[in-house]
């Protein structure tokens, strides 16, 4: 792995940077399965690398984040064991009653269930639950899913951007400057709470053609809500140990143990009370969207072994040493940071960051405001395209197994709408930061 960092671009960082954007091309273009793409893109990467010497194997196999497939994997089994006792019908019914008369509500109530859950609980875990209840409220009342499980996998990542909990780029961010739970929520609270307004106002707008009042409401009133749960003992069971999961999920950085862990405690209890089959079990796990994600980790590995995440972080920091332009840094901080987590997964590059903002400690710079830029722009950022964020290509799976016309979110789908909502949430947490800049210095 390149450790020095050179004062320019590198031939190895031009090369990984040349195979990320090759993978990327083949993913967004869709000239084979996404899935495909990034297994052919991290072959690439390691081959290459091992031939020019700035990535191994081994490197490629630590880069990737066994917590977040562990975690996808164990929650992705729990739901399943959900699935058949009828929960997600009940909900759907229920949901579909109170919000039926306008399809703009039903929007807005399941956008800010996934919000306010985010923040709670991992955004991840979040659509892994809503997703699969929203396909079957929008059967029940005859709508397009789409505009709904974007609009549930946009807000989510924006939720969980406003807590210490609700993002791992925020654990890491916190545990690395000493934050708090409510200092967290302090500072990133009041602008995210106004980048959610004015992300459900533009959403709103611009899903207007699918949002249309309609007679949705006499349709939910047929479906028979007392018969909606199917096996009432397997569902008090399956509650207990997702309620477990979300208690670990509350406590786990107190008690030292990953997500992961936290949701592989919870299936594996969950298993032994239901016993279900394992073979079947295991056929509900959307093994596609794992190795896709295990594959992109291993090419943002390589541009990471490349020494281009470091380049950048360091020309960054070169600006943060002059004091009065450390809120142009701030500001210029959040925005690369939005843009690198559109295109790779934002958790390298909070790494990258950290202990390059720490450094700058050590030469006077104060680096308080740094951290809540770097906040904001990992939390924004991957709501641009499909895969900027796992919750994302959580709900673009979700559309594709729908088989509901008009359901599938392609590439180009998702930037249509995720690139100005993520404009516009960065231009208003950019003019609450300038105005506010001395709160954030504190």
């Amino acid at each position: 792995m390149t450790e020095a960092v050179p004062a320019g671009l590198s031939n190895d960082m031009l090369i990984a940077a040349a195979i990320l954007v090759g993978s990327y091309v083949l993913i967004f273009t869709e000239v084979i399965h996404r899935t495909s793409a990034a297994i052919l893109g991290a072959t690439t990467m390691i081959a290459v690398g091992m031939f020019f010497g700035f990535y191994g194997q081994e490197e490629a196999l630590l880069s990737v984040d066994a917590n977040t497939i562990l975690l996808l994997a164990a929650m992705m089994m729990l739901v399943a064991m959900l699935r058949p006792t009828g929960a997600f019908e009940y909900l759907a019914v229920v949901i579909a009653r109170v919000s039926a008369r306008d399809p703009r509500l039903l929007l807005i109530y399941l956008s800010l269930a996934v919000s306010l859950i985010s923040m709670v609980l991992d955004n991840v875990t979040t659509i892994i639950v809503f997703a699969p209840l929203t396909v079957l409220i929008a059967r029940i009342l005859q709508l397009n899913p789409l505009p709904f499980l974007m609009s549930e996998a946009i807000l989510s990542n924006v939720g969980g951007a406003a807590t210490l909990v609700g993002d791992p780029p925020n654990i890491m961010i916190g545990s690395a400057a000493h934050i708090s739970f409510s200092d967290f929520l302090a500072h990133m609270g009041p602008p995210i709470a106004a980048v959610w307004i004015g992300t459900v106002l533009l959403l709103l707008v611009m899903f207007r053609n699918h949002l249309r009042p309609g007679d949705g409401q006499m349709r939910a009133q047929h479906f028979e809500i007392r018969h909606a749960i199917k096996d009432r003992k397997a569902l008090i069971r399956i509650l207990a140990a997702l309620s477990l999961v979300i208690v670990l999920f509350f406590v786990h950085h107190h008690l030292d143990i990953f997500p992961a862990f936290a949701a592989l405690v919870g299936l594996a209890l969950g298993m032994l009370m239901l016993r279900p089959q394992p073979d079947q079990l295991f056929g509900e796990v959307n093994w596609s969207v794992l190795i896709f994600f295990a594959a992109l980790f291993v090419i943002v590995g390589g541009v990471e072994a490349s020494g281009l995440l470091d380049l950048l972080g360091r020309n960054l920091a070169d600006m943060a040493s002059d004091p009065t332009q450390l809120m142009i840094t701030g500001l210029l901080l959040m925005w690369v940071a939005a843009l690198m987590s559109a295109i790779i997964d934002n958790i390298p590059f909070t790494v990258t960051m950290i202990p390059i903002i720490i450094g700058l400690e050590a030469s006077g710079a104060q680096i308080g405001p740094l951290w809540w830029a770097l906040a904001i722009g990992v939390g924004l950022g991957g709501n641009s395209t499909h895969i900027g964020a796992t919750a994302n290509l959580i709900a673009v799976t979700e559309a594709e197994k729908s088989g509901i016309d008009g359901a599938r979110i392609s590439p180009v789908a998702w930037m249509r709408i995720g690139i100005p909502t993520t404009l516009l949430g960065l231009i208003v947490a950019s003019t609450i930061y300038s105005v506010f800049f001395g709160y954030f210095s504190d």
